[in-house]
């Protein structure tokens, strides 16, 4: 058998797509983050630049993503697990990416009526029109109650197509709630909740190589967005104060306390919420901590 000459083996490579449009900017920093630089060569490019050569990256809608996962033309892909249930995509979730701070977290869809409409629950919109882009979830969610409704699909503006009297409710995103207030509507319930996902192809999943890689790549992101909202905190203790400093810190698991050259001092170490910190600097200070340090986290892997 006539053996493939040194170097000719072929490149193993991760097809992986990632969100454009409101996603991209959170994706592209929390990639950062976690360790990939992600760039674009211009703002018209669908082909970001990743700087791992096991990497292929390619920009799509979040709301195609899990179709194109699906079928293999990528390996995995980035989007919310509510365009999972609208396509009805059959993907592996390789892990959740919930991320407050850069717009990739937990969202709702809702239904929604007028602030002055007589519509109170969800059998009063029997032979009512509604508007929505998430069409098939919400068809099923009508057809499960045994409510008959037009679902049609909203090309954008939706709010304003039920304030306008073109549609009866509506069925659209939101994250606290406030642009539905805004434009005076009042929300019914929720008809499905949504978080950003790390998604792949099931066939890409049983190679182990390319699971390998997802897995690492999940890692990495999954360290990054839990080191987003904790930071790391230094101090030196005098041995006598170091129980009450250590009885004000919260820990991952317990603070690091290390021996000084000085026998009469340690060195305190903790991860905590960066939430607290404004309120605990002050606490630590007044235990007996001297030089403390509050630092940024880039990672945190549990």
């Amino acid at each position: 058998m006539m053996k493939r000459p040194k170097g000719s083996e072929k490149k193993k490579v991760l097809k992986l797509g990632l969100p454009k449009g409101s996603l991209q900017e959170a994706t592209f920093k929390i990639f950062r983050k976690a360790g990939f630089n992600v760039s674009l060569s211009s703002e018209r490019s669908y082909f970001p630049s990743v700087d791992d050569p096991e990497i292929e990256a390619v920009l799509l809608r979040a709301q195609e993503m899990s179709r194109y996962v699906e079928d293999g033309a990528l390996d995995c892909g980035i989007t919310g697990n509510d365009w999972v249930l609208e396509n009805e995509s059959r993907v592996v979730t390789v892990t959740d990416l919930v991320y407050a701070k850069q717009s990739l977290n937990r969202v709702r869809w809702v239904l929604a009526v007028p602030e002055s409409s007589s519509i109170k629950t969800v059998k009063d919109l029997e032979g009512r029109r509604i508007a929505t882009e998430l069409v098939n979830v919400t068809r099923r969610y009508f057809k499960e109650h045994k409510v008959g409704v037009e679902v049609e699909f909203s090309w954008g503006a939706t709010e304003v197509k039920v304030s306008a009297g073109l549609v009866d409710a509506i069925v659209e995103l939101t994250e606290t709630g406030r642009s539905l207030r805004a434009n005076k509507l009042r929300e019914m319930l929720t008809i499905v909740e949504s978080t950003t996902q790390f998604v792949a192809n099931k066939d890409s999943y049983k190679n182990p190589w390319k699971r390998a890689k997802m897995e690492q790549v999940a890692l990495l992101l999954q360290g990054a967005i839990s080191a987003e909202a904790k930071v790391g905190l230094k101090m030196n203790v005098r041995k006598q104060d170091i129980q009450k400093v250590i009885a004000r810190l919260p820990a991952l698991k317990r603070p690091t306390v290390s021996g000084l050259s000085d026998d009469g001092w340690f060195a305190v170490e903790t991860i905590i919420d960066e939430k607290i910190v404004r309120v605990l600097i002050p606490q630590l200070k007044e235990a007996g901590a001297q030089g403390i340090i509050e630092y940024p986290l880039n990672k945190v892997i549990y």
